[in-house]
């Protein structure tokens, strides 16, 4: 999980997308697609494996960022005439364009995953297949895994069902169109549902001890030639999308440890130390966390609107540290198996445009339902799998750390000298004088050091900016 996603606009030509672009260089980012892996594509676009069953009836529809082009999910939600709810959640069918062993294969095991900079993203596969034709585009037909689940009124998942089908999605909606829809009661039937069945599904999340954190996502604004950024925090739509997805991968996990073969998306419980760490950045942004209310209830009543708040979640994410990849196969019991943060077995499989490991997890899903053997090249590709992902994940994290601290420069390289309000977030604990500060306006976060006093862990201080260099992707403050 990213710990700060980050969205620009603005024109071309700009010298951030020229430092940018050498930061994928610096880190040797795939971008351009080898001629016989696009040539491989375009044929597998025009001639994919399509699926006998038709479910293009049905009226899907999708919602994602509002210029977001590869879409791996789509859903339709209904109200069962016996009470609770049908969900059909259809995921964008890789496999059906995707030859075992092929050129293309092979590109998508090198990348792993796609990478996402401020100015644009780097795909997992090219441009014809991710944004075209096995994209879950509106008013087109495509392949697709439908997951079928049967909630009762209380959003428990009764049967779950997968298999492949044609569909046809019917609109492409963004969250704040959801949000607002739904706030003002203009949604129809199968997109207010979304609402209903989101806030039973977190419901029983909180019952089981798991966790979503609400982290705000840093907003890099461009006008004029100058940057400025902004924190926009999660909508309420976003989290009841993020329930059906979530939802899905912990479907995904139980019907592969009923045949006893698959990939679990796993998380150690985090260890005391970094909960005791949390707990005294609480305490100096003077957040009230009592001893007996445990750390997914605190998180859920946080609002992340609010500064402290917000620094807070974004510290959270450190708690999540340590995700990895199990493989089981021959009816071994995993160890691990769960995802501390779900509270429950999951694994990833509705992201397979845009993650590798979500193709493998979708035919192990098929192959459970149809009580069949999975097909032999996931098997084979199985064992490889986690040193795969942990590589393609330490690459966009690298891209997302290096790509924060140099636009965080860039929009501050003008200002050196400038004193701003901050709240110290973090202090070191055996260097008392280096620390975090967070600033409200702009939007950053950025490490502050002291020459004489120790750091005030908590307070709102003044600080000086006193150093900002794009070309090392620094930024330093000291107290004003």
């Amino acid at each position: 999980m990213p710990r700060r996603q980050m969205h620009m606009t603005g024109a071309d030509g700009t010298a951030l997308r020229a430092a940018l672009r050498e930061l994928r260089t610096k880190l040797e980012v795939p971008e351009a697609f080898p001629a016989a892996v696009l040539a491989e594509a375009e044929q597998a676009a025009a001639h994919p494996r399509l699926p006998d069953l038709d479910s293009t009836d049905i009226p899907f529809f999708t919602i994602d960022p509002p210029d977001s082009v590869d879409l791996d999910q789509a859903m339709h939600l209904a109200k069962r005439s016996g009470g609770g709810y049908r969900v059909r959640y259809a995921i964008a069918d890789v496999a059906a364009f995707v030859t075992p062993g092929g050129a293309l294969d092979a590109e998508a095991h090198r990348r792993v995953a796609t990478l996402y900079f401020p100015d644009g993203k780097v795909p997992l596969h090219p441009a014809v297949l991710s944004e075209g034709a096995a994209s879950l585009l509106p008013d087109q037909i495509r392949p697709a895994l439908v997951w079928c689940f049967d909630l009762d009124p209380d959003g428990r998942v009764e049967t779950v069902d997968v298999r492949r089908a044609l569909i046809r999605s019917r609109a492409r909606l963004d969250y704040d169109g959801v949000q607002k829809a739904i706030d003002t009661g203009t949604a129809e039937e199968p997109l207010a549902l979304l609402k209903d069945i989101g806030r039973l599904r977190e419901a029983l999340e909180q019952a089981r001890g798991g966790i979503s954190l609400n982290v705000p996502e840093q907003e890099i604004l461009e006008r004029d030639g100058t940057y400025s950024l902004a924190y926009r925090a999660p909508l309420p739509a976003d989290g009841w999308n993020a329930q059906l997805s979530l939802m899905t991968g912990m479907a995904a996990a139980d019907l592969m440890l009923a045949t006893g073969t698959g990939i679990l998306r796993t998380l150690p419980n985090a260890p005391d130390g970094a909960v005791g760490k949390l707990r005294r950045t609480a305490k100096a942004l003077q957040i009230d966390w009592p001893h007996h209310v445990p750390y997914a209830e605190l998180v859920r009543s946080l609002d992340p609107h609010r500064p402290a708040h917000a620094a807070f979640l974004q510290e959270c994410t450190a708690l999540l540290r340590g995700a990895g990849y199990t493989v089981f196969t021959g009816g071994e019991s995993p160890d691990p198996a769960i995802h501390s943060a779900v509270a429950a077995p999951y694994t990833h499989c509705t992201a397979p445009l845009r993650r590798l490991v979500d193709r493998y997890g979708g035919e192990l899903c098929l192959a459970a339902v149809a009580g069949t053997e999975p097909p032999s090249w996931v098997l084979e590709a199985l064992p490889a799998l986690p040193f795969e992902m942990a590589e393609g994940s330490r690459l966009a994290n690298t891209v997302e750390r290096e790509s924060v601290d140099l636009v965080e420069a860039a929009v501050l390289k003008d200002r050196v000298g400038e004193t701003f309000e901050a709240t110290v977030i973090d202090v070191k604990d055996r260097e008392p004088l280096v620390g975090t500060v967070h600033l409200e306006d702009p939007a950053v976060v950025g490490r502050i050091r002291s020459t004489t006093l120790d750091l005030p862990l908590g307070d709102r201080i003044r600080v000086r900016l006193t150093e900002a260099d794009p070309g090392t992707s620094k930024i330093l403050f000291a107290p004003a």
